[in-house]
């Protein structure tokens, strides 16, 4: 059995800022469940462009709100209950809110390892 706490993981290299917001990788590929969990912050007033070219991911909204846009332009407001699935290695802008976080629980399929970090300094997006 594995039992894990957001407090546990500040301690580690898995408590990630990624540079819009934070990400405890709560269960990685090193725990061998062939998926990871996060817990995901996209801080408020912020816009990443993202894709993961070698993971799939599901997120659900458990606080705040924001929005992800396709790069057809077709954006969807999220809130609190609310999920959204990246299931072809989707390119998007994630957006946190105007006033608050976004808080997801975040699935990853394959794992990650839990020391990615975003580079979201570049013109293509963000990618791993």
């Amino acid at each position: 059995m594995i039992v894990r706490s957001l407090h546990d993981v500040e301690a580690t290299d898995h408590f990630v800022d990624w540079g819009n917001g934070t990400s405890h990788r709560l269960l990685t590929d090193k725990d061998g469940m062939g998926f990871s969990i996060c817990h995901t912050v996209v801080r408020a007033n912020t816009v990443s462009l993202l894709q993961y070219r070698n993971h799939l991911e599901a997120c659900y909204c458990i606080a705040g709100e924001g929005e992800v846009e396709d790069m057809d332009g077709n954006v969807f407001p999220i809130r609190k209950g609310d999920m959204y699935v990246l299931d072809k290695h989707d390119k998007h802008l994630l957006r946190g809110g105007r006033d608050k976080d976004l808080i997801l629980v975040s699935i990853f399929n394959p794992p990650l390892n839990g020391t990615e970090r975003h580079k979201l300094n570049d013109a293509a997006g963000s990618t791993y």
